[in-house]
């Protein structure tokens, strides 16, 4: 790290970034299930050097925090994942890139691709990809992390959530924000077969700009949220945020059978709220159900007069829509009242009427940033059940491992990384999926602090 980083949340206390790449062996305390074999990858902002202007936690470099198990063991390697704009960063030794500002971005660097890889991290087809919102995948070396480049067969930009159809095994995913119009309401919708090659790429124009991080298949159809968290080019230019919340504006939903051409998508209207994440979606003959984290007010952003939006929390929500309403009205209706992020699913069962789904929830200071338990949500008995960490301790992303292919959904363990506040480290943690509340049953003790992130995966050995 050169030099020192500005006072802001983002680059304080465990949102710090790590300077160096290790390697540990891990101490494991408990008994890590025999049978748990693969790799835990976890992908977040680690900017390399003191960011320029007022940092947003969305435009760090990506560095991969990875845990490998076997036979009982663990061991953890963490990289840079070195995208062309951190190698011109690297050489220049200082950062060069404006992050949501393009105004401060040096002269030195303009035309040249400023992707940071950071968001997300997928295994498919025999290919890691790290993944954010406006660059197209970029490949890694699943042992070594090496960085490998962009998957430039995507011909541009892939948004950090594709899903995996677990009787195809396609990879669907969309990107926003594309074409002619920079940061304008161009999308594209895009299929990867199982084997890696990308069968299509389809463009198509969204009712306005909007950050549409995540979208929604069923195992007919792709649905595609446009909430009114908007981007503008020229709002930027004049001072103002480029990403902001639009409060007056009404939300829209695309939906379109997974196999149709994009000219035949239909907009449904949903009231002004936003989603980061949704847990799942499925199809019961012609409705279309939706589990999502909704907010009413996203967070992290501010209005279009620059004012940071106040925090509300996302709380579980149901969604439903009617492909036979000709008013074309998303109906919505709360799950759950614990605030929470990050929801996940027994990936066998993405897209497909499901059980059981896992998301990090925020149980001392709803609204506020850091998640301090792992909650489990059984829609058959429409219960949650709970494990709060200790008081400054937090947890990132619940990711769902089955114990076997052909296991019950459901049946297996979930693995989160957990920040020990007193400790100021972190642990790798393994629970029993189907009891959340017994607490971690193997911790693999980290030896220095993984900084808080976004998304990760587990790939099978």
């Amino acid at each position: 790290m050169d030099g020192s980083l500005p006072a802001n949340p983002y680059l304080s206390g465990n949102f710090a970034p790590v300077a160096d790449e290790s390697d540990f062996v891990l101490e494991v305390v408990g008994e890590m299930p025999r049978d748990l074999a693969g790799a835990f990858y976890r992908n977040g902002p680690n900017p390399q050097f003191a960011p320029l202007g007022d940092y947003h936690w969305f435009t760090g470099d990506g560095m991969i925090h990875a845990v490998f198990v076997e036979d009982g063991k663990a061991r953890y390697r963490n990289r840079y994942v070195r995208t062309p704009k951190w190698r011109a960063e690297a050489a220049a030794g200082r950062a060069l890139f404006g992050g949501f500002d393009p105004r401060l971005t040096d002269p030195s660097v303009l035309g040249t691709d400023g992707g940071v890889a950071n968001t997300h991290i997928v295994w498919h087809g025999g290919h890691l990809l790290a993944l954010e919102e406006g660059h197209q995948p970029f490949g890694l070396d699943p042992a070594t992390l090496e960085s490998l480049g962009y998957a430039t067969e995507y011909g541009g930009a892939v948004t950090a959530h594709p899903k995996v159809d677990p009787k195809t095994g396609e990879m669907i995913w969309f990107a926003y924000g594309v074409g002619e119009v920079p940061l304008g309401p161009g999308m594209s919708y895009g299929v990867t077969d199982r084997a890696g090659k990308v069968i299509r790429r389809d463009a198509f124009q969204a009712p306005y700009a909007s950050m549409a991080h995540d979208f929604l298949v069923t195992e007919n159809h792709v649905l595609f949220p446009v909430l009114p968290l908007t981007f503008s080019l020229e709002r930027a230019m004049s001072g103002r945020p480029v990403v902001a919340w639009e409060n007056d504006r009404p939300g829209y939903v695309g939906v379109m059978a997974r196999n149709a051409s994009v000219e035949s998508l239909v907009w449904f209207e949903v009231e002004a709220c936003y989603v980061f994440h949704p847990m799942n979606a499925w199809e019961v003959g012609r409705l279309i159900q939706a589990d999502v984290m909704e907010y009413p007010i996203p967070p992290l952003f501010p209005g279009v007069d620059g004012a940071m939006t106040p925090r509300t929390k996302a709380v579980l929500t149901r969604w439903t829509l009617d492909l036979d309403d000709p008013a074309r009205r998303v109906r919505r209706q709360p799950l759950d009242d614990l605030a929470g992020e990050f929801p996940r699913v027994d990936e066998r069962r993405s897209g497909l009427a499901y059980r059981h789904g896992w998301f990090a929830g925020n149980r001392r200071r709803p609204g506020g940033t850091g998640f301090d338990t792992l909650s489990h949500f059984d829609h058959a008995r429409g219960r949650r059940a709970d494990f709060t960490l200790p008081e400054g301790d937090f947890t990132g992303e619940p990711v769902f491992v089955a114990r076997s292919a052909g296991a019950d959904e459901g049946d297996g363990w979930v693995v989160a990384l957990i920040y020990r506040g007193a400790e100021d480290r972190s642990d790798f943690a393994v629970f029993n999926a189907q009891d959340m509340p017994a607490g971690p049953i193997a911790i693999a003790r980290i030896p220095r602090r993984v900084p808080h992130g976004f998304h990760g995966s587990w790939r099978p050995a």
